[in-house]
């Protein structure tokens, strides 16, 4: 099994300027996505609407937005960035099964869809060279 060790020595070997922008856009994405949440509660509300049943619904709009705003930013300055990607898993999932339950919305099912193959892969990949993380463990 692969240790979090040898990730990111794999990482930090395989380090490119384009995954570093990849992962601050991401960031970035959930940042806004963040702000959008905050701005309009009663559009996430309308969105979680499908899942009225399963209680919640004001535990899942008090989670969704600190969760994008915060690890938003972690994610873009690469700091504890596996943790604030795990912590976005719940919410992408979400997303993407909030399609299958409610109204069908295909371009919201390819974006959650898309930004969740990009979380997977850097909670695999690590925040890469080029992070705050990096330079804390190389005492920069």
């Amino acid at each position: 099994m692969l240790s979090i060790k040898s990730l990111n020595k794999w990482a930090n070997a395989h380090t490119y300027y384009w995954l570093d922008i990849l992962r601050i856009a991401l960031g970035v994405f959930f940042f806004i996505k963040g702000i959008q949440f905050i701005s309009q509660t009663e559009k996430l509300v309308e969105l979680i609407e499908p899942l009225r049943g399963f209680g919640g619904i004001m535990l899942v709009v008090h989670y969704v937005a600190p969760a994008h705003l915060v690890g938003g930013l972690l994610i873009a300055f690469g700091l504890l960035t596996r943790w604030a990607l795990i912590a976005q898993l719940p919410i992408l999932v979400g997303a993407i099964l909030i399609n299958f339950v409610g109204v069908m919305n295909p371009g919201g099912l390819i974006e959650a869809a898309v930004v969740l193959v990009f979380t997977i892969f850097f909670i695999f990949y690590g925040s890469g060279k080029h992070s705050a993380d990096y330079k804390m463990k190389m005492g920069y």
